[in-house]
């Protein structure tokens, strides 16, 4: 179901496995002053999900913010075959069975310029295949004062299960608003993050939504120039 954030803003989150470890996932649901929805990083959805968001306007846009988040895309765009499909650089390659309307870097959407967006560049990740690009998308919601991530930080608190819990104490993400320990070391190109982190600073955001973990509602910036010390004074 959709939980409302702030004015024109939503969240709905779904249960997700990770390595065995239950850290949910969490899509973002934008109203712009036109009345188009913005669904940033999507997830499965249910029939009284898809009444809710078709209650307070049209899907427009459907954003994929990185190379991972991009596995409800097909779903969403049964759901809303009118909406233009936007991706973040690559994922074209990866999903070849997708058909991708833009490719995003830097810009605004909304006639307003209601969400502002740029390329967090240099941010690398361990998977299974070793040392992989994310290329995420970043957002800045100017109305209600929201920096939207998904993979760059992590915030898990004592909302979820005590393996969960434990585990990011180790790696990094608990009660802390940062990447775990796999993404700080598979990053080489730590001036271009540094650079990307400063841009993001320079937004005036408080709250923080996160696709793995509680959002944070208040002193976001702060606690997130903190989670990047690692970058920003070295």
């Amino acid at each position: 179901m959709l939980k409302k954030v702030d004015r024109n803003i939503w969240v709905a989150e779904q249960k997700l496995k990770y390595w065995g470890l239950e850290v949910g996932t969490r899509m973002t649901v934008i109203r712009l002053k036109s009345g188009e929805i913005v669904v940033i990083s999507p997830i499965m959805v249910d029939e009284a999900t898809i009444n809710q968001i078709n209650d307070i306007g049209e899907v427009s846009q459907i954003i994929a913010p990185n190379l991972y988040h991009h596995l409800s895309i097909s779903d969403f765009q049964s759901i809303y075959p009118n909406a233009k499909i936007c991706a973040a650089p690559g994922l074209e390659s990866k999903r070849p069975d997708i058909k991708i309307d833009k490719v995003l870097s830097q810009g605004t959407l909304g006639k307003q310029d209601e969400i502002e967006y740029f390329l967090f560049k240099g941010f690398k990740i361990l998977d299974l295949k070793g040392v992989s690009s994310l290329n995420e998308l970043v957002f800045f919601h100017r109305e209600s004062r929201t920096l939207i991530l998904t993979d760059t930080a992590f915030h898990f608190d004592d909302s979820f299960p005590f393996t969960t819990q434990l585990t990011m104490r180790v790696v990094g993400g608990y009660n802390k608003l940062e990447p775990s320990i796999l993404e700080k070391l598979a990053i080489r190109e730590k001036e271009k993050v540094k650079e990307s982190i400063q841009a993001v600073l320079n937004w005036d955001f408080e709250r923080v939504i996160v696709a793995h973990g509680s959002i944070l509602e208040k002193a976001g910036k702060e606690k997130l120039k903190k989670g990047y010390e690692w970058v920003l004074f070295t």
